[in-house]
């Protein structure tokens, strides 16, 4: 019996003495009013974009801080994403089909780009490929591409889409998000009302379903290998493994925390994602007194 207890007493000293998981890593963004992509920049670096102030943001997710980096008065910036081979960054404007290019090394605005219909196009999102940019376009079945050309950028072209990828009748809010394989001859894109990502084909604009990835409120995508992971403005990031023609995916699971506040976007760093909070159910605009990314494990 006093065997018993001692072992019990083991247990519990063990128990009490393990120490707990980390907490999440909360850098806030200085002086934002809404908060929305974030990419890569290098050397441990970030960026992320103010929605509604246009701000670029420049983040140090290692060391815990983050600088106004770009201002960017009267403009929107929705997704970024960052050519490091160019050092441009390249900037999904929202309303008004509007998008922007920076050249990160100056901070000067180096192109300024209006896409379809200026007055019903909202460009949402941007991924930079091997190719060149792609933009997607929230309210039209449609995606806007930049070329990379020898000395710069090329003029842009619009490639509509077809297949369950095009949504719904223009006007419907449905594209959000999109990435890109690493050689550029896939896209994926976030459907943020059936909760549905879809590949396309950047030659055709043909688009498919993966099936078998149900992410209500999906608003944005990280891919890496097989594994996807989709961010769901319902505070939630669920996990997928894709097989290898990304035809099919399956949950692996699901990421939750107590500090999400609509996630918006994220970006993999070795184990963890850098997750931006929108808070965007706030308000329009958003009324949090802060904006901020959260480190958490993948």
């Amino acid at each position: 019996m006093r065997r018993i207890l001692a072992l019990v007493s083991a247990v519990l000293l063990l128990a009490v003495a393990a120490p707990a998981s980390a907490a999440t890593k909360v850098i806030v963004l200085p002086g934002a009013t809404s908060a929305e992509g974030i990419t890569p920049a290098g050397g441990g670096t970030y960026y992320t974009g103010d929605l509604f102030a246009g701000t670029i943001f420049r983040e140090d997710v290692r060391r815990g801080t983050a600088e106004r980096f770009i201002e960017a008065p009267g403009t929107m910036a929705a997704g970024v994403d960052f050519d490091r081979r160019r050092d441009l960054l390249f900037v999904a404007g929202a309303g008004g089909g509007k998008a922007y290019v920076y050249d990160v090394r100056t901070k000067a605005k180096v192109a300024d780009f209006t896409f379809g219909d200026s007055a019903t196009s909202y460009v949402n999102d941007v991924v930079v490929t091997p190719q060149g940019a792609w933009f997607t376009d929230s309210f039209h079945p449609q995606l806007f591409f930049v070329p990379f050309v020898d000395g710069g950028l090329g003029s842009p072209r619009t490639l509509p889409l077809t297949g369950p990828g095009a949504g719904g009748s223009p006007g419907n809010f449905f594209m959000n998000d999109i990435i890109a394989t690493p050689s550029g001859n896939t896209l994926l894109v976030a459907a943020t009302i059936p909760g549905k990502v879809y590949t396309i084909n950047p030659r055709t604009g043909a688009s498919e379903e993966i099936a078998g990835v149900a992410a209500p409120n999906v608003v944005s995508l990280v891919l890496e290998g097989n594994r996807l992971w989709a961010v769901q403005l319902d505070d939630k990031i669920t996990r997928w493994c894709l097989d290898g023609d990304l035809s099919h995916g399956r949950s692996t699971g699901t990421i939750t925390d107590p500090l999400f506040d609509q996630p918006v976007s994220a970006v993999k760093i070795g184990s963890h994602l850098a997750v931006v909070n929108s808070h965007i159910y706030s308000g329009t605009p958003p009324t949090s007194p802060t904006y901020e990314i959260l480190v958490v494990d993948a």
